[in-house]
């Protein structure tokens, strides 16, 4: 392994010998009063599009729980920070949160350039993180609890499916993202797949745009030239509020799904709300929950968020909706108070260990369980636009899929350790190794 790699576990071989010896990850244990937790999602800038509804998510959940009598007897506290799309800051206020407001745990991020910022903050202290959204992967932590989806629950079963007879055959690929991590490394692994497919360079274009960025013009025209070589769809990674005047220009360039077909990984029911989704019925989303799924759960859920959003006057009113972020928010604070409990302690040591293996019934129809790699496992859904804004589930797996983080496409990832608790062994043989 070269250096580099191992430097790679290098802060989680930090926080294990750190582990119980922060002066702030346990202070929250203390006394009979509220439970503090923290928010960190970007309540202004180009993230707050999607970010905002997470935060929404939390408080109704927290308010929620609270209502049913808090955890092991005491209220939850909800502190609330905004970022502000702003990266640096975003380590700044969890370091705040886990040194000032001495918060028993962290809901946040969404970006993995914010969750990179935080990962250093959140080892050092030995703080837990709770990530709700799909992710490159690439990266383990025993101080992140990833409830958002892996490569393999997300990205390659979108791709496969999209090549498939049922998926219209793709045989060219325009990979379009937003300029940072997550979108250069999932493409790094579609690329990856999409040659051990058979799928030659030339058939596949990669194409960045910075965050916050507003003309597509040229972008969909070269979409539209690059399409004349073959049936081909585009894999969008772009996030925040990049996608309105993406998919607006789609639309006032006449790309139907027919013809090239869209599939986002960041795009979902609250990115589509503020677009006419009619010129864009077809076009395609792969998550691991639609608002319109059909189950008692979800239904509870969506009635929840709707009463949530009347009693509090939030904006939007009755428009609002639900997503996947906000689920795999829903159920991570969920998980978080079920592992307390049986831990019997918000000591951060002790409830790592309590939540491995638990288990919600999660408004995707789906049981999610999570695993010894701090990821859950999760369905994998494809929908396509409706006219409403909403989706329709054109495919879905009919089990959870269990996450890699680790992508086989990845030069190097062979041999990685499968579970956080393996991580002490598998740094202790590469020093081996390199001594």
């Amino acid at each position: 392994m070269k250096r580099r790699s191992l430097l790679k576990f290098g802060s989680m071989a930090g926080a294990l010998a750190l582990a119980g010896k922060s002066p702030f990850a346990h202070a929250a244990d203390a006394g009979t009063g509220p439970i503090k937790v923290g928010i960190l999602h970007s309540l202004s800038g180009t993230m707050a599009i999607s970010e905002t509804s997470l935060k929404d998510t939390a408080l109704m959940t927290i308010a929620d729980i609270n209502k049913s009598g808090g955890v092991m007897g005491r209220k939850l506290e909800p502190v609330v920070v905004d970022p502000a799309s702003n990266w640096p800051l975003f380590a700044e206020k969890a370091r705040q949160l886990l040194t000032q407001d001495k918060v028993a745990c962290v809901f946040g991020c969404w970006t993995s350039v914010s969750r990179k910022s935080v990962l250093p903050v959140f080892e050092e202290l030995n703080g837990l993180l709770y990530y709700p959204v799909q992710y490159e992967g690439e990266e383990m932590s025993r101080n992140v609890f990833y409830t958002g989806a892996a490569p393999n629950q997300q990205a390659i079963p979108a791709v496969e499916y999209l090549m498939s007879a049922e998926g219209g055959g793709a045989k060219r690929f325009f990979l379009l993202g937003t300029d940072y991590v997550y979108p250069r490394t999932t493409n790094k692994i579609l690329r990856a797949f999409l040659k051990s497919k058979g799928v030659k360079d030339a058939d596949i274009q990669e194409v960045y745009t910075p965050f916050g960025h507003s003309d597509y013009q040229t972008i969909v025209a070269n979409i539209k030239t690059f399409s004349q070589g073959g049936k081909t769809t585009v894999i969008s990674t772009i996030n925040g509020d990049s996608n309105v005047p993406f998919y607006k220009e789609l639309g006032n360039q006449g790309i139907k799904a027919t013809d090239v077909p869209v599939v986002a990984f960041s795009v979902g029911e609250e990115e589509l709300r503020g677009i006419d989704t009619k010129p864009l019925v077809g076009h395609l989303a792969a998550w691991n929950y639609f608002m319109s799924v059909k189950n008692p759960t979800n239904t509870k859920f969506k009635d929840q968020f709707a009463a949530w959003v009347k009693a509090n006057n939030l904006p939007g009113g009755a428009k609002r909706v639900t997503n996947d972020p906000m689920e795999a928010t829903y159920v991570g604070i969920h998980m978080w108070k079920q592992a307390v409990e049986k831990a019997k302690s918000t000591d951060v040591d002790k409830v790592r260990v309590a939540m491995i293996g638990q288990t919600v019934a999660a408004p995707s129809g789906f049981t999610l369980a999570m695993d010894g790699n701090h990821h859950l496992h999760k369905p994998v859904m494809i929908g396509e636009i409706r006219g409403d804004g909403q989706f329709n589930v054109v495919w879905k797996t009919k089990t959870a899929v269990r996450a890699q983080p680790w992508s086989p496409f990845i030069a190097g990832n062979q041999g990685k350790p499968d579970i956080v608790s393996s991580i002490p062994a598998f740094l202790r043989r590469q020093r081996a190794a390199l001594a």
